[in-house]
């Protein structure tokens, strides 16, 4: 198995730096972020401050978004995210997209047979919302009512209606994100279950500290060190999809109109005033507080994932059933 994104070979043991000790690999919009901030602080642990590399799903790689700091393209590249991490601590990579894509747990197990790997697992239709939600806010999805974009999904597998600048199509196939044993037993296959943590959102949710704790203690790391609380990346809701598109445009968007857009912006103002503004119109302008659920939407998601809440809480040996509510349906 090839462990880069790219088709040359290479040994996982020739590297120079760190592979890391851990791995948070998903679900988005489950906590992740929270967790992330919450374990970042510790002594015993280096977490990068560019989060989320993703080096190991390759499927990402073909048209992945520019960010600070680019993405790692080789093994090189990305043991050199980790160069500042001290002999005594843990490395880890948060990347909740790691869960989802069907090759990177063989590429984890074969680059770092011994890494310990998080999971933290969601209700399939309040994460599709909150999934759908942020697509829109980072302009991956355009459609911007969620049964309009759950009725896609069928075309979208077959090439048609897909957004023209989305970064990552295969991202908008919704029920994907939720085969949660699926995904879970690709881990599973190359990873002996003592090496894995799989925790419930609703956990997270309800004693956050705690629920560090308890991954501090399944690293094997001090738990008794001082734990803030933290709630990070909340779901928001576009409220001006022409301002999105706009604020699009100037930060990330190609094409001659969105180069025009921002030479114009360039050419009269600072960068760093240029970015503080761009944050500015996202937060006061483009999002705001997301509507209530659609009571009936969500009843309709829950009958349709039901099967798969049923095996997953067989397969953790734990009732989501009760938990999530499914025992309840209309």
């Amino acid at each position: 198995m090839n462990v880069t994104p790219h088709a040359h070979a290479e040994n996982p043991s020739e590297h120079c730096g760190r592979i890391p000790d851990f791995f948070i690999v998903g679900q988005p919009k489950s906590g992740t972020t929270a967790l992330y901030e919450m374990l970042k602080p510790h002594p015993q642990i280096h977490i990068p401050d560019r989060k989320e590399p993703r080096f190991f799903a390759s499927e990402l790689y073909d048209r992945d978004p520019p960010r600070p700091g680019g993405t790692p393209h080789s093994l090189e590249e990305y043991a050199s995210w980790f160069a500042d991490a001290t002999p005594d601590q843990l490395v880890a990579d948060a990347s909740p997209w790691y869960l989802w894509s069907p090759t990177s747990a063989g590429r984890i197990a074969e680059a770092q047979p011994g890494a310990r790997i998080i999971s933290i697992l969601r209700e399939p239709a309040s994460f599709l919302r909150s999934l759908h939600l942020q697509f829109v806010q980072l302009y991956v999805e355009t459609e911007t009512d969620l049964r309009r974009a759950l009725e896609l999904e069928q075309p979208r597998r077959e090439g048609r209606e897909v957004p023209r600048h989305t970064y990552w199509p295969s991202m908008l196939l919704y029920s994907d994100h939720v085969r949660l044993v699926e995904q879970l037993r690709r881990f599973a296959d190359v990873f002996p279950p003592e090496q894995m943590l799989m925790l419930i959102y609703d956990d997270l949710r309800s004693d956050n500290v705690e629920t560090c704790r308890r991954v501090l203690r399944f690293l094997k790391l001090d738990d008794s060190y001082a734990i803030e609380a933290a709630e990070a990346n909340p779901t928001v809701r576009v409220r001006s999809r022409r301002m999105h598109e706009l604020v699009h445009a100037v930060s990330v968007g190609h094409g001659p109109v969105s180069r025009a857009v921002k030479a114009s912006v360039k050419a009269v103002t600072p960068g760093g005033i240029r970015r503080n503004a761009l944050y500015a119109a996202k937060r006061k302008v483009v999002f705001r507080e997301p509507e209530p659920p659609d009571p009936e939407l969500m009843n309709e998601l829950r009958r349709r994932y039901k099967p798969e809440v049923e095996a997953l809480s067989e397969y953790l040996d734990r009732d989501l059933v009760t938990l999530w509510g499914y025992d309840r349906l209309d």
